[in-house]
């Protein structure tokens, strides 16, 4: 199964994306390509927005790692490098972006820094919201240790939903890779919201 081009959510129609910044969003376990892309209208308008749905149906929606053995917040990596390259390929086939930048919620944060991780070069940036980074090492990882590009990893003081094991992993991975910006959001638990989509909108738009 490949990602499927008609279930992708567009901001701009096909003449208006070339030579203009991409953000791919990427939402979470049980969702779809819908979830995210209510974030678009506090994002710049400079930016083509394009929203994926993941391949696998789970839950009434869909997911990037299947819940049968991969447990929360440690997905197996082959598991995640298959999807992380399947929406490489789906890139592939696009008109050529100024930029492109990564945004995703939970298994899609995690999403977003296994392909930075894979092709440091190729990405300006990443948003990890409420997500994790997958254990793992990469080819990559090297590189993003001397570039160091910026990631928004933004969460809920109370999400219960990604073990304390993944928060860890995920804090000491940014620590030697990239110039994060590190938000926990009081009274907000596994969710978008409030405060957090006001400075994650302020992060991308000093990135483009």
């Amino acid at each position: 199964m490949t990602i499927d081009p008609d279930a992708v959510l567009w901001s701009a129609d096909k003449h208006e994306r070339t030579d203009r910044p991409l953000l791919v969003m990427m939402h979470g376990w049980s969702y779809d390509e819908t979830h995210l892309f209510r974030l678009a209208a506090h994002l710049p308008h400079e930016l083509v927005i394009a929203s994926v749905r993941a391949r696998t149906a789970e839950a009434g929606g869909y997911a990037w790692f299947p819940s049968a053995g991969n447990p929360i917040g440690n997905p197996r990596p082959q598991v995640a490098n298959f999807a992380t390259h399947e929406v490489m390929s789906w890139l592939d086939t696009l008109s050529t972006p100024s930029s492109i930048g990564l945004l995703g919620f939970s298994q899609g944060g995690a999403m977003a820094l296994q392909m930075m991780r894979q092709a440091p070069g190729r990405f300006a940036f990443a948003v990890n919201l409420a997500g994790f980074v997958v254990d793992d090492v990469q080819s990559g990882d090297r590189e993003l240790a001397r570039s160091r590009p910026p990631v928004f990893w933004g969460r809920g003081a109370h999400d219960g939903v990604i073990p304390r094991s993944a928060l860890v992993r995920t804090a000491d991975w940014l620590a030697e890779h990239a110039t994060a910006d590190i938000r926990t959001y009081p009274g907000l638990g596994h969710d978008v919201a409030g405060q957090e989509v006001v400075d994650l909108a302020a992060f991308i738009a000093a990135q483009i």
